[in-house]
């Protein structure tokens, strides 16, 4: 079916066939990523606007370099150098930003439902890069594509996620694709960061370590989101790790194929030990690299492309 969506604001909205005509035509571009000439002029023209009014390292470079391997223009803004530290409103920034003629927005926000709300009063595509603790969209995307190419289908397949569930939006991205894509997900943490009305969702909640992991054939870790608690969810970090973190023996638990998954960043020796984000099981740096052709796909799509189109050459 051709591709009708000009916003991407959440996983939950999307088609299983949607989130199959992202990834195949993921799969086209990061063929592109792998030639001497890595750009293709899809997006020639068009400028594309990095709202990133919080911190972020991946998400923002990965989107930055998706949309310059399209051939876009890209500008971006971080909070410190837009308006809003002055008071202006993100409804003034935005229609500020259209009116300047971009063609794209893609957002990063702090608050839950920010991408929804600018894509009722803009003219153009928004992209959300993480609303608070609501979504990540394209982060769900890339990892369940990175899971693909691992395990071929996911139907039927374990993965666990493991740590800060309340509070992480990746979390939720993941186990909307997850659940749609026939997985058997599993979320396992202190009972204080994986409540037990996530079952509502589609997932089992584990608070046992041992029994979430076995037979795993993929285990994705998140860090504790810090900057969403408004008050201790656990007596200390050094408690989670002892209790909660991925070492060498708890990872004898999984699958001896399973693969190790982590959106970073990464508090080595927190939620896992180096040894195990660094070994021959972790896919976490193909997980990066999966991102630009992720990203790639989505601002292709949402600007009019279609994934049956034969990509042009450069």
């Amino acid at each position: 079916m051709p591709w009708t969506r000009r916003h991407l604001l959440t996983i939950e909205e999307l088609s299983l066939d949607e989130i199959h005509q992202i990834h195949a035509t993921a799969t086209a571009f990061k063929k592109i990523l792998g030639r001497s000439v890595k750009k293709v002029p899809a997006l020639r023209g068009k400028t594309i606007v990095n709202l990133f009014l919080e911190p972020s390292t991946r998400t923002r470079m990965a989107f930055d370099m998706a949309a310059k391997r399209l051939s876009a223009d890209v500008i971006s803004l971080d909070g410190s150098s837009s308006s809003t530290t002055k008071g202006e409103t993100l409804r003034d920034t935005a229609q500020n930003i259209e009116a300047l003629q971009a063609d794209m927005i893609v957002i990063r926000h702090s608050a839950a439902g920010s991408p929804l709300y600018l894509s009722k009063i803009l003219g153009i595509p928004v992209i959300n890069a993480g609303d608070g603790a609501h979504e990540h969209p394209s982060q769900g995307l890339l990892d369940t594509f990175t899971m693909r190419e691992h395990l071929g289908s996911l139907k039927g397949r374990k993965v666990v996620i493991l740590g800060d569930i309340l509070f992480s939006r990746v979390a939720r991205s993941n186990i909307h694709a997850l659940t749609k894509l026939g997985a058997n997900v599993t979320i396992v943490g202190p009972s204080t960061l994986v409540p037990e009305w996530f079952k509502a969702l589609g997932v089992t909640v584990s608070h046992d370590l041992r029994s979430a992991l076995a037979d795993a054939e993929v285990v994705m870790l998140l860090r504790i989101q810090h900057e969403r608690q408004t008050s201790g969810m656990f007596p200390s970090i050094g408690e989670y790790t002892n209790l909660f973190g991925l070492n060498k023996t708890r990872a004898g638990w999984l699958n001896p194929k399973a693969i190790i998954m982590h959106p970073g960043p990464i508090n080595r020796g927190v939620e896992i030990d180096s040894e195990l984000a660094d070994g021959v099981n972790s896919v976490i740096l193909q997980q990066v690299t999966n991102g630009i052709a992720i990203r790639m796909a989505i601002l292709y799509l949402c600007s009019g492309g279609q994934p049956e189109q034969v990509i042009p050459s450069a």
